[in-house]
C-alpha cells in the first residue's frame, strides 16, 4: 500500500477572444476601454458585469455618471453586493489525482455549474492500492497497523483474483473489462483514484466555502484548501475577499460576504 495526498492540476481555463471583445466595445461605443485584469477570466467577469449597466465609461448609460475604475475594485464590489451570476461566465478545468472515492462521492453532489469525468475502475485494473491516511489513523500506531494491513490484504486479493482468472492471458478486452469490473467490488472506498472536475467561478467559490468548513470531511478539506491557494494565486481579484483560518491542521476558507 502506498500513502498519498490529493493533488490538484489546473489543466484548462477560459480564454478571451480579443477580436470579439473589441468588436463589441466598438458596437457599444467604448472602443478605447481597457482593463487591468490579471487574467482572461477576471476580465470576462468584469465585461459581463459592466454590460449589465453599460458602465464601461460615463455617458453610455444616461443614468451612469461615474464608473468604478480597475478590475480589482470592480470585482470587489461584485463580490460585496453578491452579484454572483457574472462569475458563472469564467470556467476552470481541474484534474484531482490521488483522491479517494470518499472524496469523489462527496464531490459529485455539487452538480450545478460543473462537469465531471472520473477514472473508470471498470477499465482500469487495480494491481496496487494507494490511499490517503486520515489524521486520526496516522496519530495511532495501532490504527496505522490495522489500516496498512487491511489495504495490503485487499491489494493481495486483487492480485490473487488476477492470477485465478488469468486476466493477463485474456485476448478479448471485453472479457478483461468484465473481470476488472468484478474485481473492483473488493476494493475499498478509500482507494485513490483520479477525477476531472470543471466548474465556473461562482460554483468554485461555493464549493471552497462548503468543503473547507471545519464540519466537512478531512480529505476534501485538504483538497479544496489546495484548490483555493492555486485559484487565489492565479485569479487574485476573484478571491481577494477570502480569509483563511487553520482548524484541526486544515484550512478553513471563508468570506465576510457570505455565499456569492
Amino acid at each position: 500500500m502506498k500513502s498519498v495526498e490529493p493533488k490538484v492540476f489546473l489543466v484548462g481555463e477560459t480564454r478571451l477572444v480579443e477580436g470579439g471583445l473589441q468588436a463589441y466595445l466598438e458596437h457599444v461605443g467604448a472602443p478605447a476601454w481597457k482593463s487591468d485584469a490579471p487574467s482572461d477570466s477576471e476580465l470576462l467577469c468584469e465585461v459581463m458585469g459592466r454590460l449589465c449597466y453599460r458602465s464601461f465609461e460615463p455617458g453610455l448609460n444616461p443614468n451612469v455618471t461615474r464608473v468604478r475604475e480597475g478590475n480589482a475594485p470592480y470585482l470587489a464590489n461584485i463580490l460585496n453586493v453578491g452579484h454572483g451570476s457574472v462569475l458563472e461566465h469564467g470556467v476552470l478545468n481541474f484534474i484531482f489525482a490521488d483522491v479517494s472515492r470518499v472524496v469523489t462521492h462527496e464531490l459529485v453532489r455539487h452538480r450545478t455549474g460543473t462537469a465531471i469525468s472520473q477514472e473508470s475502475l471498470r477499465f482500469v485494473r487495480l494491481d496496487s492500492l494507494s490511499a490517503y491516511v486520515p489524521i486520526h489513523i496516522r496519530e495511532s500506531e495501532a490504527g496505522m497497523e490495522i489500516f496498512t494491513r487491511t489495504f495490503e490484504q485487499l491489494e493481495e486479493i486483487q492480485k490473487d483474483l488476477a492470477r485465478l482468472y488469468e486476466i493477463d492471458e485474456a485476448k478479448d478486452f471485453s472479457e478483461k473489462k468484465k473481470l476488472t469490473s468484478a474485481f473492483r467490488r473488493m476494493a475499498p472506498i478509500g482507494v485513490a483514484t483520479t477525477i476531472g472536475w470543471s466548474c465556473n467561478f461562482r460554483t468554485l467559490r461555493h464549493v471552497i466555502e462548503m468543503r473547507t468548513d471545519p464540519h466537512a470531511e478531512e480529505e476534501i478539506r485538504l483538497l479544496f484548501g489546495k484548490v483555493f491557494h492555486l485559484a487565489k494565486e492565479r485569479y487574485p481579484n476573484l478571491f481577494a475577499d477570502y480569509e483563511e483560518e487553520v482548524v484541526d491542521g486544515l484550512p478553513w476558507i471563508k468570506t465576510p460576504h457570505g455565499k456569492v
